[in-house]
């Protein structure tokens, strides 16, 4: 389930603003583009694992689905934002 929320500019934004010193050891050491990738591969690892938990856990079904499409959609927008959400405080912003 392949999503991105384009974490890598995030992660760098973070680093380059909250966290220079780290952010100088990577550039220096060239290995920023690694870690941006890491932090990138990690998080859609976590969104594929935990989207559909709290789907799940919203009660997200196909039956839903078929006998009430807008409200399985605004469920699963409200997991994809929680899973975000998430995945940014644990991964992105630390």
């Amino acid at each position: 389930m392949q999503l991105s929320y384009g974490y890598r500019p995030l992660r760098r934004d973070y680093l380059r603003e909250h966290k220079p010193k780290l952010w100088m050891v990577l550039v220096n050491s060239g290995k920023l583009a690694d870690h941006l990738k890491g932090v990138e591969r990690m998080a859609e690892q976590c969104m594929d694992t935990l989207l559909p938990q709290l789907m799940k856990a919203a009660g997200v079904t196909e039956e839903l689905k078929a006998r009430d499409q807008m409200s399985w959609v605004g469920l699963v927008n409200s997991c994809r934002a929680r899973a975000n959400e998430i995945i940014l405080a644990d991964l992105v912003y630390v």
